[in-house]
């Protein structure tokens, strides 16, 4: 039976052989020019020459229906703005402090000349093998403007294990939907949501939405979609010939259940091999070769930090993730779905999708970036996430300038 398991195992290298001769390739070379200890010296040289994924907020922690410790962060309107220079950061902010209407005082909460804080939470939901600080460049630009959430999706980053998939039960989207749920009670117990997901995060939207529909009516006021699928990702090619992407779809999860058994010897092979997932990551991740170096080993830190089982167990919801429908429940909000075009994973045609049902969705597709396109071209992403959370907040305002109105008319006597 072992010998059958990684026999399969050998098909699969096989049907993604073509990709990994091209990263190989360049491996090898590298092998060739660059010893291990140099490599290695220059990884932690990137991993010191920027701050990316130290942002920082306010620690709290919800629990899931099944018990599992869901982490997450918030950070208030009035916190630090982060040290960064760039000059996206501060077009985003540009977008979010006009001056909204006058508050019931007829003064800004914030003080003399200062608008007052925006009428809604940011919460923002990760993506399969990534963290909450997968958002370091969103977050850098909207701190210190907006109220947000962010949280570490169940078994990722600083939350705990999934305690149904300790106890053996299978992860799926739907459960991903009641997680953010869980958050938001605990994070935003009231007022406006403004939500933001990217990949699984996306689908744990689209999961709660289906799930929560008169939570959305209610206190829902935007929703982004970034590089993420309503459904149909089984017939997604991942960038391989026909037959080495049935393959692989075929063999694929029964393999990674294989290896997800095999945490400490998979988990020693990764390291040995970490050239070569560099090169994987940098293929699936980003649309570019001319990636920022430090930005791309971000990448790597993120995704080498989820382990094989956790890989493992997340896979097959992604095949059986279908919520074209639950969309209807978020259509007529103001919305954004972004994807760059030449995404491996959820191709922007899977965008192109979710507009079609979101008509009153800004749709966005960034030429030449990848899967990680909030990583690759984060002032793009960080302008319509800001367009997008001022159109909500207006739409928040908007009944309460109404009704202020309504109490300045004298009525006749």
């Amino acid at each position: 039976m072992a010998e059958r398991t990684w026999e399969k195992a050998g098909l699969l290298g096989a049907a993604i052989g073509v990709v990994a001769a091209g990263a190989a390739a360049g491996v090898a070379i590298e092998r060739v020019t660059v010893g291990r200890g140099m490599r290695r010296r220059a990884q932690l040289a990137l991993d010191a020459s920027g701050p990316y994924g130290s942002l920082r907020g306010v620690p709290g922690t919800a629990i899931a229906e099944d018990g599992t410790e869901l982490y997450y962060e918030t950070e208030d309107a009035d916190s630090p703005p982060a040290a960064e220079p760039e000059q996206q950061a501060r077009r985003a902010r540009s977008w979010l402090r006009r001056p909204g209407p006058p508050t019931a005082r007829g003064k800004a909460k914030g003080g003399a000349g200062q608008p007052p804080p925006l009428p809604v939470t940011v919460v923002f939901s990760h993506g399969y093998c990534l963290t909450q600080d997968s958002w370091h460049f969103q977050r850098a630009a909207l701190r210190g403007v907006v109220r947000a959430v962010y949280w570490d999706q169940r078994s990722h980053g600083r939350s705990e294990r999934g305690r149904d998939q300790s106890a053996g039960k299978p992860a799926t989207i739907d459960q991903l939907g009641r997680d953010l749920k869980a958050v938001l009670d605990a994070a935003v117990p009231e007022g406006p949501v403004v939500l933001v997901g990217h990949s699984m995060g996306g689908m744990s939207v689209m999961a709660f939405a289906d799930q929560f529909p008169e939570y959305v009516r209610e206190r829902v006021a935007g929703v982004a979609f970034i590089a993420t699928s309503s459904g149909k990702l089984a017939a997604v090619t991942l960038g391989l010939p026909t037959a080495g992407a049935r393959a692989f779809r075929v063999l694929a999860p029964g393999v990674l259940k294989v290896l997800g058994s095999q945490v400490e010897l998979v988990e020693r092979t990764r390291r040995a091999t970490a050239d070569l997932f560099a090169g994987f990551i940098k293929r699936y991740s980003f649309g570019s070769d001319d990636i920022d170096p430090a930005v791309g080993r971000f990448a790597e830190r993120l995704i080498e930090s989820t382990p094989i089982d956790v890989v493992a167990e997340f896979y097959p919801a992604f095949t059986a993730h279908e919520k074209g429908a639950a969309l209807a429940v978020l259509a007529g909000l103001p919305g954004l779905v972004l994807a760059g075009d030449k995404d491996l994973l959820t191709p922007s045609a899977h965008s192109t999708d979710i507009a079609e049902k979101l008509p009153d969705a800004d749709l966005i597709i960034v030429e030449g970036a990848g899967h990680l396109v909030l990583m690759e071209r984060p002032e793009l992403v960080n302008a319509a996430l800001a367009r997008l959370v001022a159109e909500a907040a207006d739409a928040v305002r908007a009944p309460v300038a109404q009704r202020l109105r309504e109490l300045t008319t004298v009525p006749d006597a």
